[in-house]
Order: structure tokens, then sequence, then C-alpha cells
């Protein structure tokens, strides 16, 4: 029994870590939707084209080398340098300001006043482009990312469970700076959102966009801004769990995890995301630590989404969503 119960402890402290990053993979939805109204399926290839740029710039890969080497009749792959770590990721910054601003004046500036339906469906357009821009780019091989997060397993003995119950806890070492840092970005992002001046004119537009306009906003400026966050948010989330599996194609899937976090926490609210994302990474490891071995194991591929299909049914807008009634 006691080791049970310290078992279960270290699966929900897993499951808070793990909640953690969810909640970040789904920030990254969040901002865009309350800038624009619009759901972004790309957010997860986001993710993984920030990752592959960040392993391109660090190894000193040429962009579009199998290409250029195709065409050219040519063997050139690298530049012949490495670029530090902390370099290389402001740089990756960099580019994903600039895909931000791609985007917007290429893409979402021809579609404004559309149907939901249509921005979506371009936001879909946008994530396949953007991973095959990834596979010219960078290649589709399984790429090592190292930006010097510590790894390896940590052994937490805390005094009391050790005196009493004699059992320590084992976790992961990249899971606990994966959630500091990511602890530190959302709480950087609320503050950003409601006590910065473009935070308000974010809030602002996200309210009313003709009344933001009236008051000298620039919706432009707003929404590059937004998916400019948006961006680094993918890029911190792909550094994390691009270090921990690697950084492959499979990388994008992360975004269809962070869905039942935005249908438990509300489509346009950050705390909402936060609450959403702790709940899905505990609620899945403690399922799967009780429940999991009486149905065969594997409950974690499939409880978030029975969850968020629950809050669909009794709750649609999700624990802090806003709820829209429309009177005819």
């Amino acid at each position: 029994m006691p080791e049970q119960l310290v078992f279960a402890m270290e699966v929900t402290l897993n499951g808070l870590m793990a909640g953690v990053l969810y909640a970040l993979v789904a920030l990254g939805f969040v901002l865009i939707y309350k800038a624009s109204g619009i759901f972004n399926y790309a957010q997860g290839v986001m993710a993984l084209f920030a990752a592959m740029t960040l392993v391109g710039i660090m190894n000193g890969q040429i962009p579009f080398s199998h290409m250029i080497n195709a065409v050219l009749g040519t063997e050139v792959h690298h530049f012949g340098w490495h670029v530090p770590g902390f370099l290389a990721i402001v740089l990756t910054v960099g580019v994903m300001v600039v895909f931000a601003w791609l985007v917007q004046q290429l893409v979402m500036r021809h579609l404004v006043g559309q149907e939901p339906i249509i921005l979506f469906m371009a936001t879909i357009g946008l994530a396949y482009f953007l991973e095959g821009v990834s596979d010219l780019m960078w290649g589709s091989e399984i790429k090592k990312l190292d930006v010097g997060l510590p790894q390896g397993i940590n052994l937490w003995i805390d005094e009391v469970t050790f005196n009493i119950l004699g059992y320590g806890f084992f976790i992961d070492n990249l899971d606990i700076v994966a959630t500091i840092i990511a602890a530190l970005l959302v709480t950087g992002l609320v503050v950003f959102a409601q006590f910065t001046k473009q935070g308000r004119a974010m809030r602002a537009v996200a309210d009313d966009h003709q009344a933001a306009l009236s008051v000298g906003i620039s919706l432009n400026f707003i929404w590059v801004l937004v998916w400019s966050v948006a961006g680094f948010v993918a890029l911190v989330a792909g550094i994390m769990w691009g270090t921990k599996s690697g950084v492959q194609f499979s990388l994008s899937l992360i975004a269809l995890k962070a869905l039942p976090v935005l249908m438990l926490g509300g489509f346009t609210s950050i705390p909402g995301a936060i609450v959403g994302g702790l709940i899905i990474g505990v609620g899945e490891k403690l399922f799967e630590f009780a429940i999991g071995p009486m149905v065969g194991g594997a409950t974690e591929n499939w409880f978030a989404y029975v969850l968020a299909l629950l809050f669909l049914v009794f709750r649609p807008q999700g624990l802090f969503g806003e709820k829209i009634i429309e009177r005819v």
C-alpha cells in the first residue's frame, strides 16, 4: 500500500509536468484564435518547422541542399561551421517572425471578412505546405536536437517520503527543466496579454475588429505580432518535444493532444489552456495507473479525447470559455 501511494504521487507529478507542456502547445492556438478568430490547424507543423530549422542552423546545413544538388549536380550539404545553441535559437526566432509576416501578407490579409470555415481550411493548406517546405529545406530524416538541456533520470528523495515510506521519486531531468521553462513562458504570456499595451490591443482586436480600427489599432501589426508569438511558442514546444523524442515529422502531431486541452479550457482563455493542460496531463497518467491494467493499457492514447467529448456534450464552451447565445 505505501508503495502504491508513492507511485501514485510520482505519476501525478509526471502528469503535472506533461500537462504544462500540453498547455504550452494549446497556448499557440489560443493566442491566434483570440486575436483573429482563426483556429490555426498549422500550429503543430509550426513546432516541427521551428525545430527542424533550429537543428539545420545549429548544424550549418544549407537550406534546400537536396534540391540544389539535384538541379546543379553538386554534393554540398553544409556551410562548414556549427552555430552555438543560443545564437541558433535567436536566428530561428527571426525565421519564425519572417514566417509570421509572410503568412499575414500572402494569406490572411486576403481572407479578411471570410467565413470561419474558409480561414480554417486556409490553415489546413498552410500546414501541409509548411510540412512540404520543411522536408525540402532540411530533409525528412530523424534529427537529434541538443541545445544543452540536461537529460536522464534524476532521483528525488523527499525527506518526509523517505523517512516514513522509504521510497523516492524517479523523474527525468528534461521533464523538470521543460516544466520550469514552460511555466515561465506561460506566466510571461499571461503578463503580456493582461498588462502590456500590445496585449491590451490584442484583446481589443479579439473583441471587435472595427472598434479596434476606430481607435487606431493596426490589425496587420497585431496579427503579425500574434503569429510571431505563436511561432515562438511553437519553437519552445518543438525544442522540448524534439529533445525528448528527436525531430521527426510525427512531432507535428503534438497539436492533436492540444485539442482536448482547448475543449476543456475554452478556445479563448489563456488560463483555460493552463488548467485544461494540467487536467489532461494528470488525468491521463492517473487513469493509466488505476484503470489501464484492467483494460490492457494504452489508455493515454484515448483518455483525453473521451474526456473532451464529455465536455462537448455537457459544457461545449469549456471551463473558462464564453457561452455565446444567439437570439433569432
